[in-house]
């Protein structure tokens, strides 16, 4: 029947497509299976005409019975097979990739193809089979994700990141292998650290293909989120200044929280880090940083690699591949709004409780609240973690590239507690 593998939360989960993986549903099957028996034991042994009682004076009559009845129990096997697979698919919470597909690309079905281990069951895991991992939503997205894995074997790889990076929003993550060689940039002009944290980067160096802007004077002159306007000039703009020089009561300064930290600040990872600017302060304090990003209208990735910084191309709707309690600090900024519904924010905060060891902080950065209720919410959902405010500022301030209305901001250091 074959087999897919779907990377759901921190592990690979693998399904058999004719297997029920819920006791609800053998629960049900069992119930569908005893009442179409009783059905069919009725239906053989009911006669519509009490008269007519012996089955040899009207043969014909009798075979036709039969067959309708028959048809009738085949026809409702089928349905209850239906509605059994559909609640299957509803409780488990994904749809199946049908490899049987044929507009499938034939190396997304190689891909997800399952492979027996060579030497049996392994005696350390318990697996007999190795399965690739694909994200449960890239059902949803067949069609898309057929033509990223269109290409030819062993050649150069189309020039389609933005269209992995559009089935990523979709949900479709981790993404398939391919079996072609990246599009590749001559990297001229690379310098060593610590000159590379603020040497401009060249833009030879990034790719611009898919995007609106292709140069750096271009982004520079827009908008592109709260927390980056102007944020790809390393020479004139206010990005020299951040977390060094305060521009409002909201703006906490880099060594202010690290002096909080208690063990000290080794390793951080920074949430929705614009160009990178966070990472390389940290960096010239000795503190490793990775910086979680998407080429959203800019290249950020590499203007962060220029920069001799750790970019991870990752969506937030994706469990952190770290394991629990491993960085002394996470700092996030206005990228932490998710949207949707409040439970989606929630399961964010709580992958970002499990990275962070006790006694680590939290750094709030210059959170964006729409409203008082944005505000409140999000104030009751820190206070359920019990951390401790070490530094809590709620401020206003101009939004001068936009509309110059006064804006409410969020800023805060919170020291997670040790739970036993």
């Amino acid at each position: 029947m074959g087999s897919v593998s779907l990377k759901i939360g921190d592990g690979t989960a693998r399904f058999k497509r004719a297997t029920l993986c819920s006791s609800a549903v053998n629960i049900l099957m069992l119930f569908s299976v005893i009442t179409t028996n009783l059905f069919a034991l009725y239906a053989f042994s009911y006669s519509p005409n009490q008269h007519i009682n012996n089955p040899l004076l009207h043969p014909h009559k009798n075979i036709s019975l039969i067959s309708q009845q028959v048809s009738l129990i085949i026809r409702e096997i089928d349905s209850s097979q239906r509605k059994l697979a559909q609640m299957e698919k509803e409780l488990l919470g994904y749809d199946t990739l049908d490899l049987s597909r044929p507009n499938l690309a034939s190396e997304l079905k190689l891909f997800l193809k399952h492979h027996q281990l060579p030497l049996g069951k392994d005696s350390r895991t318990g697996i007999t089979e190795m399965v690739a991992s694909v994200g449960h939503s890239c059902e949803k997205s067949a069609d898309l994700l057929s033509q990223y894995m269109s290409y030819k074997v062993s050649g150069p790889c189309p020039d389609d990141w933005s269209l992995a990076q559009k089935l990523i929003l979709k949900g479709c993550e981790p993404l398939p292998r391919r079996r072609c060689f990246a599009k590749t940039i001559p990297k001229v002009g690379l310098t060593s650290l610590p000159v590379s944290l603020w040497k401009p980067v060249s833009e030879k160096m990034v790719t611009w293909g898919g995007l609106g802007c292709k140069s750096f004077n271009c982004l520079n002159s827009k908008k592109l989120s709260r927390d980056c306007v102007g944020c790809f000039d390393l020479v004139n703009e206010y990005e020299t200044q951040k977390y060094v020089k305060a521009r409002s009561k909201n703006d906490f300064l880099i060594d202010d929280v690290l002096a909080m930290g208690s063990g000290g600040i080794r390793i951080g990872f920074d949430i929705g880090g614009g160009s990178g600017t966070f990472a390389a302060r940290m960096a010239e304090r000795n503190v490793t940083l990775i910086t979680n990003t998407l080429n959203v209208d800019a290249p950020y990735s590499e203007f962060i690699a220029a920069r001799g910084l750790f970019p991870l191309f990752l969506s937030l709707d994706h469990r952190f591949p770290f394991y629990d309690n491993v960085f002394d600090l996470v700092h996030a900024t206005s990228g932490l709004d998710v949207g949707g519904k409040p439970e989606k924010l929630e399961f964010l905060m709580f992958d970002i409780d499990r990275i962070l060891r006790a006694g680590g902080l939290f750094w709030l950065d210059n959170f964006y609240c729409a409203d008082d209720e944005k505000k409140r919410a999000l104030t009751r959902l820190i206070e359920r973690f019990g951390y401790k405010k070490l530094k809590w500022v709620v401020g206003e301030k101009t939004d001068a590239p936009g509309s110059g209305k006064p804006e409410v901001y969020l800023s805060a250091v919170l020291q997670k507690p040790v739970r036993i």
